[in-house]
């Protein structure tokens, strides 16, 4: 475990759950007060990376100087992380400043299923580290609940090990419809010009295929993306030792990617085209949800998160809330 630090206090909650000796997420608060976050980040960025390693999230709760967007962005520049665009993905989101954008704008009735930060993207990189920011509190509702992934793959293995196997072997392939424009009444509602930025279709066509995703043109400016296929579990370093995870989007897909153009259930197959089997899904989003705690948002709130150890999701909410975003490699 590490050490103490003079910067930050761990602190217990209620909605924290132990795995073994770990504590999930961990939960820091200033250690002396006034307390600069972005600055106690710099002095303590490799005691903060050890706990993260360990843990899979960190909750920065009860910071004073971090209640914008721009101070949000200074912590996540603090971490001296390299910047990852969001190119590719499917939610709706708006650029805020600095390297912080909206998170998933869905309309605050719907839930977000449980995911990993573009999963479901062929890209030469995907996010390793994920930052939430607390700029508004819901009225109510809208926690983030959080997920250990290397224990959705332990229990969907040893009760369904048949699938887990094939799904090992194949990958998944996941097919959507986009638009021209963002669409805000979707959790998948992002247009073909936001996604690869670009109102050009040939631009696209080339930013797509870095993707390794295959671009059929239909009527009425719109788009049939298809991606994969796309391995479905991959290995992480976690402590103490390497540890198989749930890294996709299949049962997010399979039952939110559904809108005016899209038939969630054809949305993901397995990588072979196969149709997935529905009552695996299900029970797969009932081991999710059995496993997963729920982060209450408090204003100035910020939680990072890695984004190969930790699932994450959206419940329901009343407005205002405003919950921001940043990714890193």
């Amino acid at each position: 475990m590490p050490p103490n630090s003079s910067f930050f206090a761990r602190v217990k909650t209620p909605f924290q759950r132990k795995y073994g000796e770990v504590v999930f997420p961990a939960v820091l608060s200033p250690a002396m007060s006034p307390c600069v976050l972005a600055a106690a980040v710099k002095e303590e960025k490799t005691w903060l990376e050890s706990l993260l390693h360990r843990h899979g999230a960190i909750l920065f709760r009860g910071y004073d100087s971090s209640s914008t967007a721009s101070d949000f962005n200074d912590v996540v520049e603090a971490f001296g992380y390299t910047e990852l665009p969001y190119v590719g993905g499917a939610a709706p989101r708006t650029k805020v400043v600095g390297r912080v954008f909206t998170a998933n704008e869905s309309p605050p009735h719907r839930k977000i299923p449980f995911h990993h930060e573009m999963a479901h993207a062929c890209i030469p990189e995907h996010p390793g580290k994920l930052f939430f920011f607390c700029e508004e509190e819901a009225a109510s509702g809208g926690e983030t609940p959080i997920l250990l992934s290397y224990v959705v793959y332990e229990k969907m293995k040893e009760k369904y090990p048949d699938f887990v196997k094939r799904l090992e072997k194949v990958g998944l392939l996941y097919t959507r419809i986009m638009g021209e424009e963002d669409d805000p009444s979707s959790a998948i509602g992002r247009g073909w010009k936001s996604t690869f930025w670009t109102t050009d279709k040939i631009v696209a066509q080339h930013r797509a295929a870095k993707l390794k995703m295959k671009l059929e043109w239909t009527e009425n400016g719109r788009v049939k993306t298809i991606m994969g296929p796309i391995p479905a579990i991959k290995c992480k370093e976690m402590m103490p030792t390497p540890r198989k995870i749930w890294f996709n989007s299949m049962a997010a897909a399979y039952t939110a990617w559904g809108d005016q153009w899209n038939d969630p259930k054809k949305t993901v197959s397995f990588g072979d085209g196969d149709p997935l089997p529905e009552n695996i899904i299900h029970d797969c989003l009932k081991i999710m949800e059995e496993e997963s705690i729920d982060v209450p948002w408090r204003k100035g709130d910020l939680l990072m998160m890695d984004n190969f150890a930790v699932l994450h999701a959206r419940k329901p909410f009343t407005p205002p809330r405003r919950i921001l975003a940043a990714l890193c490699k």
